[in-house]
């Protein structure tokens, strides 16, 4: 895997950080919409820099959370609003559509400074 830079870190914060109460989306939703090369990029930086932001949102392409977090996920999820059903959530209804969101913006910098 390639070295991951602070830019694609921060558009998948700014992606999970999107996602509103009642709805989820998964690793690979979020890598598409990062314009990464694999859903596990997503899942390392969920792993490493997530604490403050709404990881239990973010699922498994099945709609299965992380077995060592499903108790965890599948209540902060419920407390939402979101069924789940044998531990795992129905993505047809509450998958969130990070389309409608405005494409990420380069950083500028100041050279007059």
């Amino acid at each position: 895997m390639a070295p991951i830079t602070e830019a694609q870190v921060e558009r998948v914060r700014a992606l999970v950080a999107s996602i509103p109460p009642g709805f989820v989306a998964t690793y690979g939703d979020i890598a598409a919409a990062a314009d990464l090369s694999s859903p596990r990029i997503v899942g390392w930086i969920m792993r490493t820099d997530s604490a403050d932001l709404p990881w239990h949102r973010v699922l498994g392409a099945s709609g299965k959370p992380a077995p060592h977090l499903a108790a965890r996920q599948l209540a902060a999820l419920a407390d939402e609003g979101v069924p789940s059903q044998d531990g795992r959530v129905p993505l047809t209804s509450i998958r969130f559509d990070f389309g409608a969101l405005p494409p990420p913006t380069a950083p500028t910098t100041n050279l007059g400074e």
